[in-house]
């Protein structure tokens, strides 16, 4: 992609920081982040909608449900600072995607190669259970995405809320997306005109402690996506 589209993304990602669509969840992230756990004491929490980040030329777009409460809400940056982004940066670390296997904050150096990753919802949701208007409010800043990032030919869903949010906004698109939808399921695939949507179990300590989401498991999605880039 050129460098306007990158330009461009970065201009998305401004107008995603200063959203203020949900006054319920602006309030919640600005409350978490003045009562932090005892770890992140004497830190300035973000406290804002996160954009989405990684590389402006990804052919690989992860999506998740929402930033962490004390992850990406603190750290400002998708999947970072918390369990959840050690799981993920660490997979990607082993496909070749992403530069480093940590995430701790924005300027700790990491980069993706091909990868983008962003969020059905961009503000932290109490109890990590975001609302349909939640969901609704955010659905454009998906659309735009999907605008702005032509190359990507597979989107690799995080999880049931974040296989319906793709679903829906490819639907959006324009793309004949099947009747009734199809189910979220680990591994569950469906080729679209250009892109693939594919789905994977949460990154989340729920999942990964539990052994219902193991490395293996996760090294195995992502070589299925490389595939799936490969043979649109």
């Amino acid at each position: 992609m050129s460098a306007h589209g990158g330009g461009a993304l970065a201009a998305l990602g401004d107008r995603i920081a200063h959203c203020r669509r949900c006054p319920d969840l602006r309030g919640h992230c600005t409350a978490v982040g003045a009562a932090p756990r005892a770890a992140y004491r004497g830190q300035a929490y973000w406290s804002r909608p996160v954009p989405g980040f990684g590389d402006p030329r990804a052919w690989l777009w992860i999506v998740g449900l929402a930033p962490g409460a004390h992850g990406a809400n603190r750290t400002g940056r998708m999947f970072t600072g918390d369990r959840s982004g050690e799981f993920l940066y660490a997979a990607l670390h082993r496909a070749g995607i992403a530069s480093q296997p940590t995430s701790v904050g924005r300027d700790d150096g990491l980069a993706l190669r091909g990868a983008w990753i962003s969020a059905a919802v961009r503000c932290a949701p109490p109890g990590n259970r975001p609302l349909p208007r939640h969901l609704d409010a955010c659905s454009g800043w998906l659309d735009a995405e999907w605008r702005l990032l032509p190359r990507v030919r597979v989107l690799l869903c995080l999880g049931a809320i974040a296989w319906r949010a793709a679903l829906d906004a490819s639907a959006r698109t324009g793309a004949a997306v099947p009747r009734p939808l199809p189910r979220f399921a680990h591994g569950a695939e469906l080729p679209l005109p250009g892109r693939a949507l594919l789905a994977s179990y949460h990154v989340s300590q729920q999942n990964t402690f539990t052994g219902r989401l193991t490395a293996a498991m996760f090294d195995a999605v992502l070589a299925r996506a490389a595939i799936l880039a490969a043979n649109p």
